[in-house]
């Protein structure tokens, strides 16, 4: 039927883009570790009056 036909092709799909990632090796644009970010500087969970203010970040 056509949605098996789809679901398929979009198995291939995944598949081809898995063994292209893998075999090509590139750079990470946007790595996991991104611990600059305002989460990870509270602790887990912040309190509810967490901050007297809205917080900023600049770079």
């Amino acid at each position: 039927t056509i949605g098996s036909s789809i679901s398929l092709l979009g198995i291939i799909l995944f598949l081809y883009i898995i063994w292209e990632s893998m075999m090509t090796q590139r750079q990470v644009i946007f790595p996991i570790q991104l611990n600059s970010s305002i989460e990870w500087y509270q602790n887990t969970p912040p309190a509810e009056h967490s901050y007297s203010e809205l917080p900023m970040l600049t770079n």
